[in-house]
């Protein structure tokens, strides 16, 4: 849900994005990832946006990640073995506040090799730097604020002030979604109007994605039910009516367990069987 809020930003507001990461306004349009002849390591976390003579390669991450140096590393070569003239930057941008070292590597070395990228933590930029386009006020949330509902009241009021009802939706919407990251939901709902938020794009695809995968979710539960009920028709034949506790046991199972007790119910005589097969099957999930 972050990665893909990040993502929406930068190609809605690459304005804002190469003024606050390259120093000036340019026109940049998205690269997608298939252009550089492999499938990407992780395309839900990254964002190619380029012009005539530069790639601009961003990553978002919320986590410490420990592959990060090298996968900066591998897309530099892909980048150059498609546009070896294009100058590139690649930035690393971490959106969530973290103790660990690896938020603060941005050098790869190996052998007689090394590269080197930028690094951003959000946490220590300074809000006012972010408070200037619409299209970075969603991460000034998680900027270097001493009062982080004070900043999002500040954008609430700058996002009010927008003309263009669709461009009010979006900043509105992902500034919701990346408040999440450091602010209760009651607080995001008191200062950001709701309707608004309905309107934006990346709204509507996050609340689309969440239905599909409520529909796989219940796909996936409706299977596991149907399997239990007929593991326990099978057994109430073979061994006779099961206790209670053991057709509650069984209800309880995945997927991968009721197929393996599927295949050990010819092996069973009786319901003392069936008990050894969840002694069994406990000791080996520990």
């Amino acid at each position: 849900m972050y990665d893909s809020t990040c993502k929406f930003i930068a190609i809605q507001f690459t304005k804002d994005i190469a003024t606050w990461l390259l120093g000036k306004p340019m026109e940049l349009t998205e690269l997608k990832p298939s252009e550089l002849s492999l499938e990407p390591i992780r395309a839900d976390s990254l964002i190619f946006l380029e012009s005539e003579d530069l790639v601009l390669h961003i990553e978002f991450q919320t986590s410490p990640d420990e592959d990060i140096p090298f996968r900066m590393l591998d897309y530099r070569l892909r980048i150059y073995r498609r546009y070896p003239q294009k100058e590139v930057i690649q930035v690393v941008i971490y959106l969530r506040k973290s103790d660990s070292e690896l938020v603060r590597q941005n050098i790869f070395e190996l052998s007689m090799s090394r590269h080197q990228f930028q690094v951003i933590r959000l946490w220590e930029v300074d809000p006012e730097s972010l408070l200037h386009s619409p299209g970075l006020w969603p991460f000034a949330v998680l900027s270097q604020s001493t009062n982080r509902e004070n900043t999002l009241r500040q954008i609430s009021q700058k996002i009010e002030r927008i003309s263009d009802r669709r461009e009010k939706s979006n900043v509105a919407a992902s500034t919701a979604i990346l408040a999440g990251l450091v602010l209760s939901k009651d607080i995001i709902q008191r200062l950001l109007r709701e309707d608004i938020m309905k309107e934006s794009v990346i709204y509507q695809e996050i609340k689309a994605e969440g239905r599909e995968e409520g529909r796989e979710e219940g796909r996936e539960e409706g299977k596991q039910q149907g399997e239990a009920n007929l593991v326990v028709r099978q057994l109430n034949r073979r061994i006779g009516q099961i206790y209670p506790d053991l057709s509650k046991q069984i209800h309880h199972l995945s997927i991968e367990q009721l197929e393996n007790l599927g295949e050990a119910l010819l092996d069973f005589k009786s319901e003392e069987d069936l008990r050894q097969w969840f002694t069994e099957e406990l000791s080996n999930s520990l």
